[in-house]
């Protein structure tokens, strides 16, 4: 199976531009990903919150 070619953090930063009021269509021509990728990343990764590790 392939990998992403993102990683976590930055699709969590994908969804929450979505979230934030941007068009799914603008957020995915924006980061070269079609619908059903944004949508199954939001299906797998809907919830999440990305937290910086403590140094």
């Amino acid at each position: 199976m392939k990998r992403s070619c993102f990683a976590e953090e930055q699709i969590i930063g994908i969804l929450k531009a979505q979230e934030a009021g941007a068009k799914t269509v603008d957020v995915c021509r924006k980061h070269d990903i079609s619908d059903a990728t944004f949508y199954k990343y939001k299906a797998k990764h809907g919830g999440m919150t990305y937290r910086m590790p403590p140094n």
